[in-house]
This record gives structure tokens, sequence and C-alpha cells, in this order.
């Protein structure tokens, strides 16, 4: 009994001493504004969506609208950035009332509803909530909300989208969608687009930067004026914080970024007509999958994206291994006899040999390109004068150097090829008439292929990464977020 008392004394006197110990470093933070207790532990703790305009891997390395953009804030105020995934849209809300987060970036409209419980920064753009639909022959396209009375119509759970239909409800009763938080915009997009439901609701920026990746979809009307887009912020804090926002928003540098990555992801098409991009996306479920692996491999043998010469086999036969040109030419990648032979291609219809061999040869095509012509243009004027035959290539360099242009830039080469088909032209250069339509053409459909390949693959990443778990705060974080609001 007696030894059990001393325990006791021991254990009081230990847990005294910690408390002292820890005292000064809470009235230490205690004196600190919520802006310089980021900085002391010097990390800066985002909340975002894995999507493509918030936040996504390109290649291993983060991208994303609202990643550079809260990366460039977190430069500004000397603090690494932390992301923090949710699995979904009313987790994203949570983390910051919970203040797991420090701010929320995800193309975040401030509505009355949301100022009850949040703060915002400066907004950096406005966007409208737009009913989107599938265009279908017979179909009239909806024009008011009495039309989707009775419709299949789904949302994102705890959106401004669904804030923005409870309101209509009120005047329109009948009125019923469904809410998920299983889904993003773009999964909807899909099923809209698949026909699984009849309609959805999408910020027209976002929108507007994607629609041309789902053939047929369109926006119906706009349900609501352009609202603002803001970071989401707790609502109870001191002002550094915002202070130290509304200081960033402010620079002409800021700006100028938030212009650059306007056109970087919400200005993006794909310039495929509608039938060619619904062939592309049927052939890339039913086709890709069972030649992927050899685009890899070539990829890893060669040190050429595989999305550039998946795209490319794509252009020459649609990834089909028994393709046949009248010309002679066969294989998922087309290959001539003499290019086949030049890299050791015995079968050109085998298309693990077509492919990884075809990756070797665009080596060989690259090689006959100056080596001080950059990438990417140094690709495409490979890939041009594989098409058209390099000294046809030549001669409108030459026709671009002539008229002022750089002969480096296939911006500005594409521009003259043409010109080989006119005489006033082609007769001044030495190896005359050519049809330079036709590598301009061969060039920008390979560009268009890899854009949407990419951006499926992107959807495709965004789609198995939901399982990631966001970042806990650490022990001594989770203290310190017990101390008072006015941090």
């Amino acid at each position: 009994m007696l030894l059990s008392l001393h325990r006791r004394k021991d254990a009081l006197i230990l847990l005294s001493l910690l408390v002292l110990l820890s005292f000064p470093a809470l009235v230490s933070y205690n004196s600190l504004t919520r802006l310089e207790v980021i900085q002391e532990r010097g990390v800066l703790r985002l909340a975002t969506r894995n999507t493509p305009s918030d936040y996504f891997l390109d290649k291993g390395e983060p991208s994303g609208f609202e990643y550079e953009l809260a990366q460039a804030f977190a430069s500004e105020i000397g603090v690494r950035l932390e992301l923090q995934i949710p699995d979904n849209f009313s987790d994203l809300l949570r983390q910051v009332r919970e203040r797991s987060a420090h701010l929320a970036a995800a193309g975040l409209t401030i509505t009355p509803e949301r100022q009850q419980d949040f703060s915002f920064a400066p907004p950096y753009m406005e966007s409208a909530a737009n009913l989107i639909y599938r265009v279908t022959q017979g179909k009239p396209a909806p024009t008011s909300i009495k039309d989707l009375i009775g419709k299949q119509i789904r949302v994102v759970a705890n959106s401004s989208h669904s804030e923005l239909l409870r309101q209509y409800k009120q005047d329109f009763p009948e009125l019923n969608w469904e809410e998920t938080d299983a889904l993003s915009v773009n999964d909807l997009l899909e099923q809209v687009h698949n026909q699984e439901i009849d309609y959805t609701i999408a910020d027209s920026i976002r929108f507007d930067g994607q629609y041309s990746f789902f053939p047929g979809l369109e926006k119906a009307f706009a349900l609501e004026q352009p609202q603002p887009v803001a970071w989401m912020l707790p609502k109870l804090q001191d002002g550094s914080m915002l202070e130290a926002l509304n200081s960033f928003f402010a620079k002409e540098e800021t700006r100028e970024l938030i212009r650059q990555l306007r056109e970087k992801y919400f200005e993006r098409s794909n310039a495929l007509n509608y039938f060619d991009t619904v062939t592309f996306k049927k052939d890339l479920r039913e086709r890709l999958p069972e030649y992927e692996q050899y685009f890899y491999i070539a990829e890893q043998e060669t040190d050429i994206d595989w999305t550039l010469l998946a795209s490319v086999a794509y252009q020459e036969s649609h990834w089909d291994p028994a393709a046949v040109s009248p010309t002679g030419v066969r294989g998922i990648m087309m290959l001539t006899n003499a290019a086949a032979s030049e890299v050791g291609v015995e079968d050109r219809t085998d298309p693990v040999q077509s492919i990884i061999g075809g990756a070797h040869y665009l080596i060989s095509v690259k090689n006959q390109i100056p080596d001080r012509i950059p990438e990417p243009d140094h690709t495409w004027m490979a890939l041009a004068g594989y098409n058209v035959g390099f000294g046809h290539l030549e001669d409108a360099r030459i026709l671009t150097q002539r008229a002022g242009k750089n002969p480096d830039s296939w911006e500005d080469v594409a521009k003259h090829l043409p010109l080989l088909t006119k005489e006033k032209y082609y007769s001044t250069v030495r190896l005359g008439y050519a049809r330079g339509y036709e590598p301009v053409l061969y060039v920008n459909n390979i560009q268009k292929y890899i854009d949407l390949l990419r951006w499926e693959k992107q959807l495709d990443r965004i789609r198995q990464n939901r399982d990631i778990t966001p970042t806990e705060p650490s022990p001594r974080e989770s203290l310190l977020e017990t101390l008072p609001p006015t941090l």
C-alpha cells in the first residue's frame, strides 16, 4: 500500500514537470499569429481533389491548376506545401472545418451557405454552373428547370451544385436528383456521355476545358450568373492568413501566373472531330490494352515517350497489327521492307517486333534532323520528314528561311510545307513539288492523339489514386491545433 502511494506521488511529480516544461511552448505559440504558427512549423497543409484541374500526377510529377498556384503561395510565405487528398468532397469541407487543413483549393465557389461556415481568400476567377446533357438525335435539349422533372440527375454531394438544386426545389417541388460522394464531376460527365444518367452540373470554366474529350456533351443552360471562385479557410481565426493571401493575389506576378495556369489547364482542347474521338476512345478500350505493355518496353529501350509511339502507331494503323497499305507497308507501325530490315524486324505483322522495331527506326529518323533543333520541334520535324521525305522537309525549311521565319521552328515550317504544292514556290527549291499538306496533317493528327491518350490515361490514374490515404497531422501538430482560434 505504501509503495503504491509512493508511485502515485512520483507520477504526479512527473506529470507536473511535463506540464511546466510544455507551458513555455504553449505560451510562445499563443503569442504567434496563425500565419506565424504555419511558418514556425514550415508546412502549409492544403486540401484539394485529385482531378485534371486541381491536382494530379503527370509522369510522376505533381501538376494541376490549384497545386501550382498553392505551391507559389507556399513559396511566398516560405514554407513547404503538404497535400491532403480527401476521399470525397464532403471530407474536403470537413478537413477545413476541423482544421486538419489550413486551406482548401478545389475550384470552390463562394456561396452564402458556405460563407456561414468558412472564410474565403480573394477570388481568382469566376464560373457559372451549367446543366450538361448529351446531344441525341430525336431528343430536344432541355431549356428550363421544368424539363428536368422526372429525369435522372446526379451531382457531387455537398457541392455548390447541390445547393443550387435545393434552391430550385423550393419553386419546383417535383424536382429530384441524386448526390454522390463516390464520384467526381469528371466521372459524372463520363456517365452522361455513356448515357447512364440524363444530366449533371458542371462549372463552365472546367467544362469548357474538357468537353471536347467527351464528344456529344453540351451545355444546356446556366443555372446561375457567374460566381466567384476562391480558396477556403476555417471561419474562426485571426486575420493573418487572409492578409497574406490578399497580398499574394494582389501581386502582378500572381495575376500573370493565374493567366498562364488558366491557359495551361482550362483552355486545353481536343482538336479531333466527333467521329474520330469516338473511334479513338473505342479503340483505346478494345485494342490498346493488348499492346500497351510493348509500347512501355519500347520506351525503356529507346527513351522515346510511349504515348508518342502509341500515337504514331494509331496514326499508321489504328493499332491493327494486320494492317496493310496499298504500297505494301504493313503491321502496327506500318514499316516498309527497308525500314524493317534496318532495325532487324523479321515479321512486320508481329506486334512486339513492329512496335519495338518502329521505336528504333524513329531514332534513326530523328538522327536526320539537326541536333540544334530543340524538342518537341525536333520530333515533329522528324515525323514530317519521315512522311514527306527529308529532302522536301529541307526545301520547306529553305522557304521558311527566305520568308524571314525560323527554319528550326516546327510552327513556322508547318506554314511553309504546303507551299510545295504551288509552282511559284516548288520551282525554286531543289526537289520541286511535294504534297506538302500531308506531313502537316500527319503531325497534327499525332499531336491530337497524344493529347487525347494522355487525357484518358490521366483520368484512369486519377480514378486509381482515389484510395490515397490523406496525410495525418503529427501528434505535435494535433496538440497545436487545439490552441485557441486566434491562432
